[in-house]
């Protein structure tokens, strides 16, 4: 499979999670060397009332507890939105080859924005990052939400 296709996977769960009154973001783990995918997941934070649920953390414990590994790192992420600080840092510690994501978040972004998590001498592990992939539809999800809000 391509990038694209794991980024429309990780889009159909962002569009289920604005389905279910969740901010629009999805994510998608998957194994570099088979190809599979570990865990998807939109965002849960508040049908599980844990504003750390979020769709990047939950594909990490899915994949992790699966795994009975604490670190991940033949696999990679993709998800519809810039990380955040939290979950930078948690593909951090899950030690994730790669980052892919979608739509670029300058207000509460950890990786291109704000505090730039993997640039921080503190960060133990750095993956490689790309961002822009499936940019336009992931906005457009993010965009529609937030206005259908106002």
């Amino acid at each position: 499979m391509s990038a694209d296709s794991y980024m429309d996977m990780a889009l159909e769960e962002a569009r289920a999670a604005a389905r279910r009154g969740e901010v629009p973001v999805g994510a998608v783990l998957v194994d570099t060397e088979t190809g599979e995918v570990l865990a998807r997941a939109g965002n849960l934070t508040e049908e599980l009332n844990d504003p750390t649920a979020h769709a990047e953390i939950l594909v990490i414990r899915a994949a992790a507890g699966a795994r009975g590994e604490p670190r991940l790192p033949n696999c990679d992420l993709y998800v519809t939105l810039e990380p955040c600080p939290m979950c930078a840092a948690a593909i951090s510690f899950a030690r994730l080859r790669r980052v892919y994501f979608g739509a670029y978040d300058p207000k509460s972004g950890g990786i291109d924005h704000g505090p730039r998590i993997f640039e921080s001498t503190s960060c133990h592990h750095r993956p490689e990052v790309y961002g822009g992939i499936g940019e336009s539809e992931a906005g457009k999800l993010l965009k529609d939400f937030f206005g259908s809000l106002r």
